[in-house]
C-alpha cells in the first residue's frame, strides 16, 4: 500500500513539475514576442517618429524615494482605449542611464479607467493572464513590464529600485 501512495505522489508531482514547465516556458514565449515587437524603441527617435511622446503633466522622471523610480513616460496616446495588445504596447519607459542618457527599461500597457469601468463593471483589465491595477491619481489601469532592465522586486512591478531619477 506504501508502494501505490509513492507512485501517486511521484505521478502528481511529475504532472505539477510539467505543468509549471509549460507555464514558465509560455511566460517566456510572451516575453520574448514583446522583446521582438519593441527592440526598434531602443532608439527614441524610432519611437517618437511612431508616435510615443511625453504627455503634459506626465513629462518627468517617475521616482518614488525609497522603492525606485520608474522613469521617463513615452506614451502613444491615440491607443489609449480598452483594447490590449502585448505587441504594442501603450507607453515606453525610459530609464536614466550612467551619463543620463535615456534607455528602454520597459513597457507600459494603460487603460483608462473610468470607460473601462463602465464597460466592464466589477473586473479588472487582463494581458496575458494578469490584471492590470489602479493608478487612481491618474485614473488608468496599468501594467509595467521591465523587458530590458531587470527589476529585482519583479519584472511586473511598478517600481524598479535599480531605476533612479536625476
Amino acid at each position: 500500500m506504501n508502494r501505490k501512495i509513492l507512485i501517486i505522489a511521484l505521478t502528481i508531482i511529475s504532472l505539477v513539475a510539467l505543468t509549471v514547465t509549460a507555464a514558465l516556458a509560455a511566460g517566456q514565449s510572451d516575453l520574448a514576442k514583446i522583446r521582438a515587437a519593441t527592440s526598434q524603441y531602443h532608439q527614441l527617435e524610432v519611437a517618437t517618429a511612431a508616435g510615443y511622446a511625453q504627455l503634459p503633466g506626465l513629462d518627468h522622471c517617475f521616482n518614488k524615494p525609497g522603492v525606485g523610480a520608474m522613469g521617463y513616460h513615452y506614451i502613444q496616446a491615440a491607443s489609449l482605449d480598452l483594447n490590449l495588445d502585448p505587441e504594442a504596447p501603450e507607453a515606453m519607459v525610459y530609464a536614466p542611464g550612467p551619463d543620463r542618457q535615456l534607455q528602454l527599461a520597459a513597457v507600459e500597457y494603460i487603460v483608462p479607467a473610468e470607460p473601462w469601468d463602465q464597460a466592464n463593471p466589477g473586473t479588472l483589465p487582463e494581458l496575458m493572464g494578469h490584471s492590470l491595477h489602479l493608478n487612481e491619481e491618474l485614473g488608468v489601469y496599468v501594467l509595467h513590464a521591465w523587458i530590458w532592465k531587470n527589476n529585482p522586486t519583479g519584472i511586473l512591478e511598478d517600481w524598479n529600485p535599480k531605476v533612479s531619477c536625476p
